[in-house]
């Protein structure tokens, strides 16, 4: 068989063999190229229809402002060109919205969702907890940070972290610790982290729960509670009033602004930290595309001014982990989370 001014001459050859020949010939010509006019593969259209994020929870709370935070800001500064809503669907602190989510939009590219440590804790406790975490998920980026606080009134004969551990090992029962969460949440645990780091059995803490962070503060003031855990970045118009102590902030670093004076629990002896992160997640069988597409969007928006302007308007710190540093960020806290609650007596 041989070629001869460009035709092949000889044995006839089976369809297959031919058609082998034709598409390395094709190739040659430049036929594996994109209409764009460079090699590889096409490049991908996603998104190509409105997206919605979901926050977990009624309007007006964290996940909402976050969501609709994101949303705003990625449209205004131009990174997405879909349309992007936010719906709220409340329910057990995100226990609801996750039975749903993990089952029925595992491969939906176009519903993502914002989320924090409760995705953890609400996985990991027995009592009211989901059956799924964030390995059912596809955690893109975290965007915010907040930090744990240890508050007292103004008024009260704590003056420090360790003041109220010593109260708490005399005797429990004495002190009453407060949050705006249920036994078992975030709150509960940012509330017993210091003494279960200083070796106080955290059962034996008399924590009362609150619907909201509000509630806990009107107990505080009210002389209802001792002492209240709850989030940083809500204490600060009352420090400002002078109704209020913060004994201790839960970050691995002093703050700035209205709690630039107050101490770590690490700087007074214990040996504690916990991040309130915020995050964005997407379905578990995200595609390649989609998740390309939102890692660079994501990082484009840490970035822009728009968004650091509405960090600022919101009272929130910034704090950019890619996905796969998210991931890792995200096995270490569900550690911390589930060794807290097996403390508590708490862990399934």
């Amino acid at each position: 068989m041989t070629w001869k001014n460009g035709l092949f001459r000889g044995k006839k050859i089976g369809a297959a063999a031919l058609a082998g020949i034709l598409a390395l010939s094709l190739s040659g010509c430049g036929g594996s190229q994109t209409a764009g006019g460079t090699g590889g593969a096409a490049a991908s259209k996603y998104p190509e229809k409105p997206l919605i994020v979901v926050a977990p929870s009624g309007a007006g709370g964290g996940w909402d402002k976050t969501a609709r935070s994101l949303t705003k800001v990625l449209g205004e500064a131009k990174l997405v060109d879909q349309p992007m809503t936010v719906e709220n669907k409340p329910g057990g602190g995100g226990v609801v919205f996750m039975a749903q989510y993990a089952t029925q939009d595992k491969k939906n590219d176009y519903r993502l969702f914002v989320s924090s440590p409760p995705i953890l804790i609400n996985n990991l406790k027995k009592d009211g907890s989901s059956a799924y975490g964030y390995k059912d998920t596809t955690p893109l980026a975290q965007l915010t940070k907040d930090y744990g606080a240890i508050v007292v009134a103004a008024n009260s004969k704590y003056a420090d972290l360790k003041s109220v551990m010593d109260a708490l090992k005399s005797d429990p029962e004495k002190v009453i610790v407060a949050g705006g969460s249920a036994p078992g949440s975030m709150d509960h645990l940012v509330a017993v982290l210091p003494a279960f780091k200083s070796g106080i059995d955290p059962k034996k803490v008399k924590y009362i729960s609150y619907d909201g962070g509000g509630q806990a503060m009107t107990a505080l003031l009210g002389g209802n509670a001792d002492v209240i855990a709850t989030d940083a970045s809500s204490v600060g118009e009352y420090v400002k009033a002078g109704k209020v102590k913060v004994l201790a902030i839960s970050a691995p670093k002093r703050l700035g602004g209205d709690l630039k004076d107050v101490p770590t629990m690490k700087e007074q002896g214990i040996d504690a930290e916990f991040n309130i992160w915020r995050g964005v997640f997407g379905p578990k069988e995200m595609s390649a595309d989609a998740r390309t597409y939102w890692d660079a969007k994501l990082k484009a928006l840490s970035e822009s001014d728009l968004w650091k302007k509405e960090l600022q308007a919101n009272g929130w710190e910034s704090e950019y982990l890619n996905s796969a540093d998210f991931v890792a960020f995200l096995g270490k806290q569900e550690t911390l989370v589930k060794e807290m609650l097996t403390a508590l007596g708490m862990a399934k």
